[in-house]
């Protein structure tokens, strides 16, 4: 029997609706928002749940060695690496899964698949026997929470209008990075809770809420007929040198921003072990590391104000000035690791992640803007999709830089023993991203995008 979604009256079973068009005005302020808004709150519990899992090992990692294991330095950087490097790979199938499968379907499935990973690490952090092949092998299954990200912000975008998409999808990606934030923040307390130090909590306490999630995906979302992949706009945009360009400025934002995230944890607990914090409830033993969540939630809460800003100032000139700020907090690093204070390694910390949510939200603006300027009105449909394929492919490239910078930490601790040189690589790439924004969409602009504002 088909099942009543208020988008049209008897939609196909299996909870398929074949006539959603959110450019109809009619139909869009009559039924099709408020099944939009059902699919938006619903794909950002799912998505939220997924950054939780993608960054698990970020926060499990520092405290292995305090459960009995023996890892080295560079072992520990690989555990917090490898999940992005799978992750960063599966956001690309994942944007085709929605058109192929459903926006429905596939959440449910990319649900309950976070409970492989989350079963995974409960099991091995147990152990300290564990071959670390195993714990290598485990940890990169979470990488199937990042892939979440890039099916997710597919899925929406065919539910809202032109008009509307850009503020809903960016509510969905700041309510999936916010997930960074809270299992930095929870895990800590979870795994103590009842004395002890038991880390497969943290696994174990997110497979209930992936089943949950699954279970509302089935229950309330939709899958869309008219949801088709675009291969021959992916096609026109892998052919635009300007994709290239945005997914190389966005390693400098989103990448720099889920790279620090995952490794902050380990460096506090690294270069500032006598560091230790508590919540002050009665009977909850010391807490440690609970403030490393703050990065990515400030990087995270920066975002929006970033694409905000890039509406009133352009996209090229907020971007620059992120990136600048990206450089200016690297170097307050290297000045705090040398005097030896935390509360500037912290702070200065906070900068970088400001700075890097800035620009995630900045760079994001720069993209349709840049496809749609210059061109004929004839052509504006395929610069569209262009920009959509562009967001697309930006999205899972910078996401490399998840796994680039916990290796460039390791091999600059396992060179020099200090991080130092690792700062230094990164605050010339700020300043190479910079100058390729400068050169691009500022120098020349006139000539080549006819004059508009990037």
């Amino acid at each position: 029997m088909a099942v009543t979604t208020r988008t049209v009256p008897a939609p196909r079973a299996g909870r398929w609706v074949d006539d959603h068009d959110p450019e109809d005005v009619v139909q869009w302020e009559s039924t099709g928002r408020s099944t939009a808004k059902r699919n938006l709150w619903l794909s950002i519990f799912a998505e939220f749940l997924g950054f939780s899992v993608w960054q698990l090992w970020t926060i499990v990692t520092p405290s292995l060695n305090g459960a009995g294991f023996s890892l080295s330095a560079d072992q520990m950087f690989w555990l917090i690496a490898v999940p992005n490097l799978v992750g960063a790979t599966l956001r690309f199938p994942y944007t085709f899964a929605v058109p192929r499968f459903g926006g429905r379907n596939w959440t449910i499935v990319s649900a309950l698949l976070l409970v492989l990973p989350c079963a995974g690490l409960a099991v091995v952090v147990q152990n300290p026997q564990t071959p670390f092949w195993v714990m290598v092998l485990v940890a990169a299954t979470a990488g199937v929470g990042g892939g979440n990200f890039a099916s997710s912000m597919a899925n929406i975008s065919f539910f809202y209008p032109e008009r509307e998409k850009g503020a809903a999808l960016g509510l969905n990606a700041a309510g999936g990075n916010l997930g960074v934030a809270v299992v930095q923040l929870a895990v800590p307390i979870i795994v103590v809770v009842g004395g002890g130090l038991a880390l497969e909590r943290a696994g174990l306490v997110v497979i209930p809420l992936a089943v949950l999630a699954a279970v509302l995906a089935w229950r309330y979302m939709d899958n869309l007929s008219t949801a088709r992949a675009d291969f021959a706009g992916y096609a026109a945009a892998v052919r635009n040198k300007h994709t290239w360009i945005i997914s190389f400025l966005y390693i400098g934002t989103f990448g720099s921003f889920i790279g620090y995230a995952g490794v902050f944890p380990t460096l506090i607990k690294q270069e500032f072990p006598e560091v230790g914090f508590t919540w002050g409830f009665v009977g909850l033993p010391q807490v440690p590391l609970t403030l490393a969540f703050l990065g990515a939630l400030v990087g995270s809460l920066a975002r929006p104000s970033g694409g905000k800003l890039a509406d009133r100032l352009s996209g090229a000139n907020v971007s620059v000035a992120a990136y600048l700020v990206m450089a200016l907090g690297a170097v307050g690093v290297i000045v705090s690791l040398q005097a030896g204070t935390f509360a500037g390694f912290f702070l200065s910390f906070l900068v970088l992640f400001v700075a890097s949510g800035v620009g995630n939200g900045s760079v994001y603006r720069m993209i349709p803007a840049i496809f749609r300027a210059g061109v004929a009105p004839e052509e504006m449909v395929l610069a569209k999709r262009q920009a959509a394929a562009c967001i697309g492919i930006a999205a899972g490239i910078g996401a490399y830089g998840g796994f680039v910078i916990p290796r460039v930490f390791a091999a600059s601790l396992s060179g020099s023993g200090s991080l130092q040189p690792a700062l230094l690589g990164f605050i010339a790439f700020y300043a190479v991203c910079a100058v390729v924004t400068v050169a691009v969409y500022k120098v020349g602009r006139a000539q080549r995008f006819a004059g508009a504002e990037i």
